[in-house]
C-alpha cells in the first residue's frame, strides 16, 4: 500500500510539532508511541449535515434524555431535536448555539435533528453517523492513500459475530476498516471516548484478533472539529479502551486519524493528524 504510515508531507509534520508541544506541555504520553498516519493532498471530500436538510439556528436549553435535545428558535418557540450522539456532551451548555436540520416526517417523535453545535470557536458535529458517510465517500473517491488499492468497499461487513464498518477487497488482499467518531476538541487535543464504550473496546479485541492472523486491520479517528490538531484516548472517561487501543498497535491494527472541519452546511476531509496513544 501507498506511502502506509508515512510522514510524507511538511503540513504533516507541522501539525506533529503542534500535537508534540501540546502532550508534551500536559506530561501525558512519550512521543515515541505515536502512531503515524499517513498526510495527503485529497480531492475534495465533502458531506452534507442532515442530509441536505434546511438548517436553522437555535440554542441549547436542555437534554432530558440520550435521544433528545430541548432547543430555542430564534422566534423563542422551544422545540425537540433528536441527538444522535449518545455521549455525555459535558460540554453542551444552555445556551450553546446550535445548527438543527428540519426532519419533518411521519412516524418521528421530534421534528427536528440536531446537527452541530458551537464550541472552542468551531461547530461540532452532533451527527455519530455522519464520519461513516463521509469516510465511505473518501474511500470511493480515492482520497485516502492508504486504502486507494482497494476496489471493492463493501459497509457493515460482518466476520462471525462481529460487525465492521467496512471490508475493503482487493483482488486476494483485504482489509477491516473500522471508523470511530471524535465529536469536540478542547487545547486542541480531540479525545475519545465521551463516554466508556465496551463496544470500541470489542472492536479493538476483534481488530487486533484478525491482524493476528494475518487480516489487514485499521482504525480511523474522524475527528469532527476544525481546532483539533491530535486525537488522544481519554483515559479519565475510559481507560480500558486506551490500554485496548495500545495492545491493537502492538498486535499490528493500523491506527489512522483525520481532522474534519464542519461548517454550517457540511462536513470535510480535512489533513491526517497524529493519534497518540499511552
Amino acid at each position: 500500500m501507498k506511502q502506509t504510515l508515512a510522514l510524507a508531507d511538511e503540513a504533516y509534520a507541522a501539525e506533529r510539532m503542534k500535537m508534540e508541544a501540546l502532550v508534551g506541555e500536559n506530561d501525558l504520553v512519550a512521543l515515541e508511541h505515536t502512531v503515524l498516519p499517513c498526510y495527503d493532498k485529497t480531492p475534495e471530500v465533502r458531506v452534507p449535515l442532515v442530509g441536505g436538510s434546511q438548517l436553522v439556528d437555535a440554542t441549547f436549553v436542555a437534554r432530558p434524555n440520550q435521544f433528545v435535545i430541548v432547543a430555542e428558535l430564534a422566534s423563542g418557540q422551544q422545540v425537540q431535536a433528536h441527538c444522535a450522539d449518545r455521549g455525555r456532551l459535558r460540554w453542551l451548555v444552555p445556551g450553546t448555539p446550535l445548527l438543527l436540520g428540519a426532519k419533518p416526517a411521519a412516524g418521528r417523535k421530534t421534528a427536528f435533528q440536531a446537527a452541530a453545535a458551537w464550541t472552542n470557536a468551531a461547530w461540532a458535529s452532533l451527527d455519530t453517523h455522519l464520519p461513516n458517510r463521509l469516510i465511505a465517500q473518501a474511500l470511493h473517491a480515492r482520497a485516502l492513500a492508504q486504502f486507494e488499492d482497494y476496489t471493492v468497499i463493501k459497509r457493515e461487513a460482518q466476520v462471525g459475530n462481529s460487525r465492521f464498518d467496512f471490508r475493503l477487497a482487493h483482488e486476494a488482499q483485504c482489509c477491516y476498516l473500522e471508523v470511530k467518531s471524535v465529536g469536540t476538541a478542547a487545547n486542541g487535543i480531540a479525545r475519545f471516548p465521551d463516554a466508556p464504550t465496551m463496544r470500541g473496546r470489542r472492536h479493538l479485541a476483534e481488530l487486533a484478533e484478525l491482524a493476528g492472523r494475518g487480516t489487514r486491520t485499521a482504525l480511523l479517528f474522524v475527528a469532527q472539529h476544525a481546532a483539533a490538531t491530535g486525537v488522544l484516548p481519554d483515559r479519565t472517561i475510559d481507560p480500558a479502551f486506551a490500554d485496548a487501543l495500545r495492545d491493537a498497535v502492538a498486535a499490528g491494527v493500523e491506527v489512522y486519524a483525520y481532522r474534519c472541519p464542519v461548517s454550517r452546511g457540511r462536513i470535510g476531509l480535512g489533513p491526517a493528524i497524529p493519534c497518540v496513544y499511552q
